[in-house]
């Protein structure tokens, strides 16, 4: 009998191309086991993807899914859920996809509030394209394009996501995978545009140009590392200052676009009595 999450799969695109010990698959089996939980039909789900490691997800899951280019991810789940706002729609994409080149796409579909789930799969470096630094690698932290180590200050994409207009955004890495799971069910009932970052391993071609060890190791790093949002309430910001916070980040209302959208239709088939 198939597992919970090998049913929701497609079987014929495997063996994955994620390297030994990346996290990508804890982030995509928490996905699956979310979506068994929130009862969501298959048919009408739907999985919207960029380019990068993380964004091959898409392709092994057995939804409706949609590979798109690098960095337009929500432009095109944002045209998915105009066109049939009935649908379920997540979004997936790496920090590099979802803050550089998709940057502006981001700011405005939170902005916007649109109903969209996102999961951002943050292993902190561009990972398939050769290793370069993305807006989320911590400076200090060496790619191929900052062999001497990084010299720009990273994004909090939490705090990005809220100031741009988010109503729902949380963080957890893959060691906390159940509080994942919990995160994307929580993200995917709120009623308007949520952000959840997964903190995942590149041992390849990030752990290894920092000396992090394999993916067992970097998992441990993420366990030793993370603190709950209370525990860090207890904390001062020396304290804070190389700790990830994890859980539920931030819960806001406002308008969602594509109910608003529907609104302004119904008023103008009124006036124009079509």
């Amino acid at each position: 009998m198939l597992s919970q999450v090998e049913s929701h799969l497609r079987s014929d695109r495997f063996p994955h191309i994620w390297c030994p010990g990346c996290g990508n698959g804890i982030v995509l089996a928490a996905l699956v086991r979310a979506i068994e939980e929130l009862g969501y039909d298959p048919d009408k789900t739907v999985v919207v993807s960029g380019i990068g490691c993380s964004s091959r997800a898409a392709g092994y899951l057995d939804f409706n899914t949609l590979h798109t280019t690098h960095g337009r991810a929500l432009a095109f789940a944002t045209g998915i859920k105009l066109a049939r706002p009935e649908l379920e729609v997540f979004v997936l994409m790496g920090d590099g996809d979802a803050t550089a080149i998709g940057g502006n796409h981001f700011i405005h579909a939170a902005r916007r509030n649109i109903d969209l789930t996102t999961i951002i799969f943050n292993n902190s470096i561009y990972g398939m394209t050769g290793g370069q630094y993305s807006p989320l690698t911590p400076p200090g932290k060496r790619a191929t394009t900052a062999p001497y180590g990084n010299i720009e200050r990273s994004f909090d994409i939490a705090e990005l996501a809220k100031g741009a207009g988010a109503t729902y955004v949380a963080r957890a890495t893959t060691y906390h995978a159940t509080m994942l799971e919990k995160l994307i069910v929580a993200g995917a009932r709120n009623k308007g545009f949520s952000v959840i970052e997964a903190i995942t391993a590149c041992p390849v071609g990030y752990g290894r140009r920092n000396k992090m060890g394999n993916g067992l190791q970097m998992l441990l790093w993420q366990k030793e590392h993370a603190v709950t949002v209370k525990q860090a309430e207890k904390m001062s910001p020396e304290e804070l200052r190389d700790k990830i916070v994890i859980g539920e980040l931030y819960k806001g209302e406002a308008p969602e676009y594509t109910a608003m959208y529907q609104q302004i239709i119904e008023r103008a088939q009124k006036i124009t009595g079509q």
